[in-house]
């Protein structure tokens, strides 16, 4: 059951009815029934990972919250941290490094036989079980208490609006909300409603109609050349960011129609000027999570600077990893790290140019040119996320390299997966999402929003609602396209 379905939609509608109509006291029963069915809907038997992982976490929790001696808490925390990270690694990660392992011993001419298994990829496993591990960290350093209510944590565990693709949560922000008394909000209503219309829109006007032109030239890298492939490789930035940016306002959305605040997100991504600031603003609950459970735990930056470095590559690389069982993710993890070591150490070089040359870097020019040049390296990475290979990412750089100008008056653009009048609606449906963002630079437009009158926004509402309708990608002989972070 996909966000963008109109069966989410009635189960949505039903699970919030019946969340104000049922006492405060038994409330999270009802959401914690409600979740699980929601992940049933995807793979009925997979439910029995998702109450393995809460309740290895939810022992082992107990356990290190009573256990004063520190060899024993870690082991408790190893166990608990391993046996997790075991079930991720047999469902997400086996078939790639057993593949890996026979290549690598076939160079040698070493035949080595590995057991296969044949698994369907569990969605939101690695949203889950990152969210649970952070939670046995979290007593382990005693930054909360251990959790004595089973299904308390188990709903901290599944809350079905950030379930599959986050935003991960941490136990000391969310805990304490599912032991609060939420009443209903009108205000909570509509700003959680609105922000889920935007979502929608970002869905369905933006990331499922271009998303079109970058399947079909990404999957079959070698007939495309030069601009071709430019414009499917930016298409896909821009197709990665609504998609998933898209999820979370659904979530965050969903969430708050409850009385639930779920962490942000995202913010402008596309216009960071240093890959720094670009981790800042995207999939930050993400970033949160590693920096406080793996890159401070390696050392942080307080170290030397080549064992700082190191952390970084380190982390960047996991952060791949944790993308997708591929070579293909740890070279755009390992590109990241890369990209923020040199931003690192050239930074001094920089300021000395801004001060030689008298360089205003307050100027819009000076601003504009820090956020082309982040974007294009930004974009260059992105195309190691999207190829369905490291050969076929090979072939797309090298065909990228072709002067061929033509395309865009030749009707060429328009003969990838996109007619004249869907790519029109696709670039007027971008800038949109475009002014929204650069609007957002210096206020919050949906409280804005909120604060005109009724039958201001109610025509807004209104009219995005019918141009979604009408112009959205979904419907009879559409093939409802699963949100792209829900693979992971």
């Amino acid at each position: 059951m996909s966000f963008n379905s109109a069966q989410f939609l009635l189960f949505f509608f039903i699970v919030v009815i019946f969340y104000y109509v049922l006492p405060n006291r038994i409330r999270w029963i009802w959401l914690l029934a409600a979740s699980y069915c929601f992940y049933m809907t995807w793979n009925p038997k997979y439910i029995f990972l998702i109450i393995t992982s809460t309740l290895i976490t939810y022992v082992g929790g107990l356990l290190i919250d009573r256990v004063e001696k520190v060899k024993i808490r870690k082991l408790l925390v190893f166990f608990s941290i391993s046996s997790n990270l075991g079930i991720l690694f047999i469902f997400k990660y086996y078939d790639f490094f057993s593949t890996s392992i026979t290549r690598v011993f076939y160079h040698f001419h070493i035949a080595v036989n590995m057991p296969s298994f044949d698994f369907i990829l569990p969605v939101g496993i690695s949203f889950y079980t990152f969210q649970a591990l952070s939670y046995i960290i979290d007593v382990y350093r005693k930054d909360v208490r251990a959790e004595k209510n089973l299904g308390k944590y188990a709903l901290f565990v599944s809350f079905f609006p950030q379930l599959l693709s986050g935003p991960i949560q941490k136990s000391k922000h969310f805990m304490k909300q599912i032991y609060e008394n939420h009443y209903f909000s009108y205000n909570n209503v509509k700003s959680g409603l609105l922000l889920m219309l935007w979502g929608y829109f970002q869905k369905t006007m933006v990331a499922d109609r271009i998303g079109s032109i970058v399947n079909v030239v990404y999957s079959d890298p070698t007939n495309y050349r030069g601009f071709i492939i430019v414009i499917a490789t930016v298409f896909f930035a821009f197709q990665l960011y609504c998609d998933f940016s898209s999820y979370s306002n659904i979530a965050i959305g969903a969430a708050q129609v409850m009385g639930f605040r779920l962490s942000q997100n995202f913010e402008r991504p596309y216009f960071s000027k240093s890959i720094r600031e670009f981790w800042k603003r995207w999939h930050m609950s993400l970033t949160s999570w590693f920096m406080d459970y793996l890159y401070f735990p390696l050392g942080g930056s307080r170290c030397s600077k080549a064992r700082k470095y190191f952390n970084v590559m380190i982390v960047f690389m996991v952060s791949g990893l944790w993308h997708g069982s591929s070579f293909t993710f740890v070279v755009w993890g390992t590109l990241h790290g890369i990209y923020y070591i040199v931003e690192n150490l050239f930074s001094p070089v920089g300021d000395m140019l801004v001060r030689k040359f008298k360089i205003r870097t307050s100027s819009f020019g000076y601003k504009l040119s820090m956020i082309l040049i982040n974007f294009i390296l930004v974009d260059f990475a992105w195309l190691f996320f999207r190829a369905t290979s490291f050969k076929n990412a090979v072939v797309l750089i090298k065909n990228m390299f072709y002067f061929n100008p033509s395309v865009f008056t030749d009707g060429s653009l328009y003969k990838l997966g996109l007619d004249s009048s869907n790519f029109f609606v696709a670039m007027l449906s971008l800038g949109i999402v475009f002014i929204v963002d650069l609007l957002q630079r210096t206020k919050n437009l949906r409280d804005e929003l909120l604060k005109q009158n009724m039958v201001f926004r109610w025509s807004l509402y209104l009219t995005s609602a019918i141009v979604i309708l009408i112009f959205g990608v979904y419907g009879s002989g559409y093939d409802i396209q699963q949100f792209i972070y829900s693979r992971f």
